[in-house]
């Protein structure tokens, strides 16, 4: 199998994960409630798993990351290679703290560390690992991603706590403003070195790699089982039976932690995503989902705004009122319930602006990449 075959693959999964990172944002903003999609006693399966698929989205951005960062490094270098990580991350944190942060808003009450924060950080602490031998950064990812859930009962207001573990609200001074960690670093940080540590499967030759990663995630999804059946380890919200039929015990089974992501969320989540790598590069490039998965980094800045801004003149068309208030405490317009066709409609509307938006932007920005690129991640 040619190489470019092997990160043909690497794209469309990431293209793959894009497309569904924007349905839970559309529901965030075109279908919003005052009950969480994995809320057991108020969702239904249809809600429940257009959310759950989308916990797909962030571990394997991180994964894929470390992986693209380490075929990086074979063309350019250890040491130009901690130099891009480093800035990289960099601008991912500014692009966080200002523009991203501002987006969900539509003001600057909070600032909200999310995906491109941990991918920030992640890459700066790349930048140091990667002067390590591959299995010192293999034995680090473990040591960051297993034993966290140890932690869990460890609960502090210290915002480096937060950051580092627990997540939470900072305030700064006594205005309101302050900062959220969304995606506490722990676990993350290991993820992206993990995802370094598995880089040179993608210089194997295409049976081997297939192999190996089938099998990986075949043993992934066995642990997250074998785990989850007893509530044993890796996940502070046991499941139980819901005597109420076999969907929803599940659903319960499927529910894991995501804020922080939890030993079985990575299980689970990356147990599906290494065979899609396989799967992935056994079909003709998706021209969609190569321009996307190509261009990560102008689809997360644009659509989160876009979404956003969308939403008001629906709200606006449809029920004459904006929702107020936090998913906390929202009040809506009268007449107003949350329905997945919209959402859905919405989805297809959003990913259909994009693809145009993307295209524009690679046809007067982007025309010195190739179509299949060594790395760029997001």
């Amino acid at each position: 199998m040619p190489r470019t075959a092997r990160l043909a693959s690497i794209d469309m999964l990431r293209g793959l994960v894009i497309v569904l990172m924007a349905l839970d944002h559309v529901r965030d903003y075109f279908g919003p409630a005052t009950w969480g999609p994995e809320q057991l006693d108020q969702t239904t399966p249809a809600w429940f798993f257009t959310r759950w698929i989308t916990h797909l989205c962030a571990p394997t951005f991180v994964l894929l990351a470390g992986s693209s960062a380490f075929l990086r490094g074979t063309n350019c270098g250890i040491p130009a290679l901690s130099r891009y990580l480093a800035t990289r991350g960099a601008l991912l944190l500014l692009l966080e703290a200002t523009w991203i942060s501002f987006s969900w808003q539509f003001g600057y009450n909070v600032i909200i560390f999310q995906v491109l924060w941990a991918l920030g950080v992640g890459m700066i602490f790349l930048s140091l690992l990667v002067w390590l031998p591959q299995a010192a950064v293999a034995l680090i990812a473990a040591l960051l991603i297993v034993p966290h859930n140890l932690l869990d009962a460890l609960q502090s207001k210290n915002p480096l706590w937060q950051a580092w573990h627990q997540g939470g609200f900072t305030a700064l001074g006594d205005s309101g403003f302050g900062m959220v960690f969304v995606y506490p670093l722990m676990p993350w940080l290991g993820l992206i070195a993990a995802g370094y540590a598995l880089g040179p499967v993608f210089l194997w030759d295409a049976a081997r790699r297939r192999r190996l990663l089938l099998t990986a995630g075949a043993v992934l999804l066995l642990v997250f089982v074998a785990l989850r059946s007893g509530n044993f380890y890796g996940d502070n919200q046991p499941w139980t039976p819901q005597h109420a039929g076999a969907m929803w015990d599940l659903i319960s089974f499927l529910r894991v932690q995501k804020y922080p992501p939890s030993l079985l969320y990575i299980c689970v989540t990356m147990g599906l995503s290494l065979p899609l790598l396989v799967l992935l590069e056994r079909v003709r490039p998706i021209p969609l989902l190569m321009l996307f998965g190509g261009s990560p980094m102008f689809f997360y800045v644009i659509h989160i705004s876009l979404i956003h801004f969308l939403a008001g003149p629906y709200f606006l068309a449809r029920y004459g009122a904006l929702p107020q208030g936090s998913p906390l405490g929202m009040t809506f317009p009268d007449g107003y319930q949350p329905s997945l066709p919209v959402v859905y409609a919405a989805w297809v509307g959003i990913i259909a602006i994009m693809y145009g938006l993307t295209l524009w932007w690679r046809g007067h920005y982007g025309r010195t990449r190739t179509a299949v690129r060594p790395v760029h991640p997001l």
